[in-house]
């Protein structure tokens, strides 16, 4: 009796459609709602408009636009202070880095690469680089979700916003309970309590969150995590401020949280289209006109995003990295590090 074989289910070749299905599908939504913006933004405009910016406030937006991130810089090192000193001047280029990589790759190639290129210059496991970065994320989106919450009593939001960020909410907390558990329980109570049984890599994973949360900068880090999201706002209010528009600090506020909001979501590089889209429509919520309102969230896009670019390209140049190789070298560690472990 013969047995028919079954050939091998082409795993990889499956992975990278995905990869480019959700790749092509972000650029569509981004080219969707710069279509939005443009239309009716009276393009011809924008250069007066710039020209009668107080540059005080625009120097303002940039220096605080760069240098929000040294916060951010702070709390990666006290969050990593219970596996290794790290000095705070050698993780921060790995952030600057990271964010242009944001930039010019898609879905957010940059967090994987700042935590590859730390774990390389300090001699870390990429598990415990990568591990920190989650904790971050989880952070920032406590401390997110109760400024949203906030913002829900400045103005009315717009419903997709709304429904997004209540459904964004409900699995952050969720994601946060399981990590916070996974922080304090013994590994083997997950599988108890789960009923589930986890892959090797999710078991390094968590044996580094341990390691990470029963130490007190833990709580220090988290602390850092609400001044550095409120800090954001700084850079949106200077350049309200530059323009003089004629709305309230809420609305930088309002603005601040919804961007970050949005973030959260796969995005084309640099965020471009939903970034524009989420600025002009919380602006005519806040009173604006909408041609103004579409050319002031491209500006605010070229203010918040252009600093960003010029310094993760000096601290690319400074560390003397192939970006594109780098990129390459960060996935195939991460790839090694699941099949490994």
């Amino acid at each position: 009796m013969s047995t028919q074989t079954v050939p091998p289910r082409p795993v990889g070749r499956t992975k990278k459609f995905r990869a480019w299905a959700i790749v092509i599908i972000t650029n569509l939504i981004s080219l969707v709602c710069m279509g939005w913006v443009i239309n009716g933004a009276s393009l011809n405009r924008i250069w007066s408009e710039m020209r009668h910016m107080h540059w005080a406030w625009v120097t303002a937006a940039i220096v605080c636009d760069t240098a929000v991130y040294l916060l951010h810089g702070w709390r990666w090192t006290l969050l990593l202070r219970p596996v290794a000193r790290i000095p705070f001047l050698q993780a921060l280029p790995a952030i600057y880095v990271g964010l242009f990589a944001n930039e010019v790759f898609p879905l957010r190639a940059g967090e994987l690469i700042r935590c590859f290129l730390l774990s390389k210059s300090a001699k870390l496991s990429l598990s415990v680089t990568f591990a920190s970065a989650v904790i971050e994320r989880i952070f920032d989106g406590i401390w997110l979700m109760a400024c949203f919450f906030v913002a829900l009593q400045m103005g009315r939001l717009p419903g997709v916003l709304v429904k997004a960020g209540y459904i964004l909410g409900i699995l952050i907390l969720a994601l946060g309970a399981v990590l916070g558990y996974a922080m304090y329980a013994k590994k083997q109570s997950l599988g108890l309590v789960f009923g589930l049984s986890w892959p090797n890599w999710f078991n390094t994973l968590i044996e580094d969150l341990q390691l990470i949360g029963h130490s007190r900068y833990l709580y220090y880090s988290f602390l850092v995590s609400g001044i550095y999201l409120l800090a954001q706002i700084l850079p949106i209010y200077a350049l309200v401020r530059a323009s003089s528009l004629p709305v309230p600090w809420q609305a930088s506020f309002t603005m601040m949280v919804l961007l970050r909001l949005s973030s959260i979501v796969p995005q084309a590089p640099g965020n471009l289209g939903s970034f524009q889209w989420v600025t002009a429509r919380t602006l005519i919520m806040f009173g604006m006109v909408a041609g103004h309102a579409k050319r002031f969230s491209l500006i605010l896009w070229g203010v918040v995003t252009i600093p960003l670019i010029v310094v993760g390209f000096v601290a690319v140049a400074m560390a003397g990295i192939n970006l594109t190789h780098l990129h390459r070298e960060a996935t195939s560690a991460a790839k090694e590090r699941k099949e490994t472990s």
